[in-house]
């Protein structure tokens, strides 16, 4: 080709080049934002559009901060079509936004369903948008004084006497608690410790990306000492410099009190008024809703939340974590807010304890993260530890425990190492063996992935074995009253049971312990469910009717209530869609029984009305009677009247016993 056929070839190409390129600005649609300053209290951001020609259901409003991100960087997106008058090429949506720390700005695309590209999708295998055709860019929005204190939220630690609050400020300048018992005159302060992590101690796609990557802010804690058993503090985190925060108040511990609150659930997530690379737990704002009813109507007490496992559902995309604990910081800056690691928080492809049968279970559902944004954020009791093998800093708050009022609670990890002879199954051990049954009668066991379920979950079978074969004897041997579990999305109560078996029984008993009941709670707010386990028998019909060891089970988001005195453990499932209660275990504590070298507490179960099985024990033990003493004549009488049965279940406790001292875990499941 000569040079005169070159010239005009190459200012076409210019030509196309600059049209396909061509600036934002020279578009005619405009965008705007207001207000573009924010505040805490005031954090609604409204988005205008307009001059959008031949607008398209595709054409999308993208969400950006730090405002330099790439085009593919959003944090989430909203498409024009959500606006009643996008048609006309002109809208507006409202937003509500959290200080990320940094500024955020808006910019809107054009995206045509030929531009559809099958191969980027989100979680849910949904084509995310494309971001070739930018019409227009926002200015920027700020929040002011952005490095007020932010996510706040309260914790136990292994003094009683002690609460612990962390929060996050944008400059990790030197920050501090004031407290009292007077919200006039916070007399008392301390000052916070200071850490943050990088991106550099993120292990792995997409956390260690620039998709997933912003900035977590640095995160401070403080400790209130030499608090009063059971009163209400009110307290402020901050600085003079930077300001402080709005006053809070908690209740302390009480050691001495005869009764005990939890909310309890696993798998809530978070909420954004977005969507963005993977699913939203939308639920998870009626989960919130409900529990600061239910804070309110029981009052000042002492009480604080249990999450098992799967808490943000960030995965790898840091502002997640930001939009999570803005979400429950009216609970958590009030009551305890506790946590026991998950998958979605920790596994990885390389971490370091990852066994052979194992390979099926462990794999990327966290997103790169490898346990540091969970183990920062959150400071639990005790001083769990396990290293990450891979420079970052260690992985943390994996297993502890504590009293509250009359029960004793326990949280352990089903993603890191629990064998018999591993630290976790050392640490069960010994503590399930100190617990001091007159003092806390009651027994609750906590960890992500169940030990019993009868979802479909095949993937998890291989760790369910190994929890039954190491966990499930130190539950049985030590009288575990509750097992917890999330990790499945539904609500399922067990039998008391033991290695498959409910404990026989007629309808009213009473159980001398040996068989913990276990059920499921991850119905806090994740939407991905599992179907249940089919029955061969039943094909046309597969979920009904339940197993034999499963009593209740429920497909309705929600949480648990825990209501405990010395008396009675009460847990009720409550209901997302209505608030209601629709399933009640109640626990009654009557006597203190002595089999064995261990102590435990004799217990009574009821159930729900349509319940028809019951359990009881056939463990024989001798009875320590703590009721009056005509009770105790009245007790006298009756054992004489069933002295003459005793006899005829001779050989089934020498059977049973048998049993006990060769622990054999069923590997299949008859249904």
């Amino acid at each position: 080709m000569d040079s005169s056929r070159k010239t005009p070839f190459l200012v076409l190409l210019l030509l196309l080049l600059f049209c396909c390129h061509v600036s934002p600005s020279s578009s005619r649609a405009s965008l705007t934002v207001s207000p573009t300053t924010l505040t805490r209290t005031s954090r609604t951001v409204t988005v205008r559009w307009s001059g959008v020609e031949s607008p398209s259901e595709l054409d999308w409003l993208g969400i950006y901060s730090p405002p330099n991100s790439r085009n593919e960087d959003f944090i989430g997106y909203i498409f024009l079509r959500n606006s009643s008058s996008w048609p006309n090429g002109a809208g507006s949506v409202e937003i509500p936004l959290v200080n990320l720390r940094a500024n955020y700005v808006f910019r809107v695309f054009r995206w045509t369903s030929d531009e559809v590209n099958p191969n980027h999708h989100d979680h849910d295998k949904n084509p995310l948008p494309g971001t070739h055709h930018r019409l227009a860019v926002s200015e920027e929005v700020m929040f002011e004084a952005a490095a007020l204190p932010d996510q706040i939220h309260l914790s136990f630690t292994d003094q009683e006497d002690e609460m612990r609050v962390m929060f996050v400020t944008a400059d990790g300048a030197e920050s501090f608690v004031s407290y009292g018992l007077d919200a006039e005159r916070l007399d008392q302060i301390v000052e916070t410790a200071v850490r943050r992590y990088e991106r550099k101690d993120m292990c792995d796609f997409q956390a260690n990306s620039s998709i997933g990557w912003r900035d977590p802010g640095f995160i401070h804690d403080g400790v209130m000492k030499n608090l009063e058993k059971g009163k209400k503090y009110f307290y402020t985190v901050g600085n003079d410099a930077g300001g402080w925060s709005p006053i809070h108040n908690f209740i302390s511990r009480d050691s001495d009190s005869n009764e005990t609150i939890a909310f309890l659930f696993g798998d809530m997530g978070t909420y954004t008024p977005y969507a963005t690379f993977y699913r939203i737990q939308e639920e998870s704002r009626s989960t919130v809703k409900w529990i600061l009813r239910d804070m309110e109507a029981l009052g000042d007490k002492p009480m604080f939340v249990s999450h098992i496992g799967d808490i943000s559902y960030a995965r790898g995309f840091s502002w997640i974590w930001d939009e999570f604990f803005n979400q429950i910081e009216p609970i958590a800056s009030h009551i305890p807010y506790h946590v026991c690691i998950g998958n979605h928080e920790y596994d990885w492809p390389s971490q370091p304890w990852r066994p052979d049968w194992s390979y099926s279970i462990y794999g990327k559902d966290g997103g790169g993260e490898c346990g540091v944004p969970y183990s920062l954020r959150f400071k639990m009791p005790g001083n769990s530890s396990f290293p990450t093998s891979t420079g970052s800093p260690n992985t943390q708050n994996l297993y502890y425990s504590f009293d509250a009022g009359v029960v004793h609670f326990l949280y352990m990890s089903t993603e890191t190492n629990f064998l018999q002879g591993s630290s976790q199954y050392n640490f069960i051990k010994g503590d399930l063996e100190r617990v001091d049954r007159n003092k806390t009668p009651f027994v609750v066991i906590q960890g992500h992935r169940p030990m019993y379920t009868t979802s479909n979950e095949v993937r998890d079978a291989p760790i369910r074995q190994k929890m039954l074969e190491h966990l499930e004897p130190l539950l049985v041997q030590n009288n575990v009253t509750l097992a917890l579990w999330g990790h499945v999305h539904r609500y399922e109560r067990f039998c008391p049971m033991r290695n498959f078996r409910c404990v026989d029984v007629s309808s009213n008993f009473t159980s001398t312990g040996g068989a913990p009941v276990h059920v499921v709670i991850g119905m806090g707010g994740q939407d991905w469910q599992p179907i249940w386990e089919p029955r061969p028998d039943h094909t046309d019909a597969p979920v009904f009717p339940q197993p034999e060891r499963s009593m209740y089970r429920g497909g309705e988001f929600g949480y648990t209530r825990l209501v405990a005195t010395r008396e009675k453990l009460t847990l009720s499932y409550i209901g997302n869609h209505d608030g209601q209660v629709h399933d009640v275990l109640e626990i009654l504590s009557g006597q203190t029984l002595k089999g064995g070298t261990t102590d435990s507490n004799e217990k009574t179960l009821k159930y729900s009305d349509d319940d028809q099985k019951t359990p009881s024990s056939d463990k024989v033990a001798s009875v320590e009677s703590i009721f009056p003493w005509y009770m105790k004549i009245v007790v006298a009488l009756v054992a004489a009247i069933l002295l003459g049965f005793a006899l005829g279940f001779l050989t089934r406790y020498r059977r049973d016993t048998l049993e006990r001292a060769q622990w054999t875990p069923v590997k299949i499941v008859e249904l």
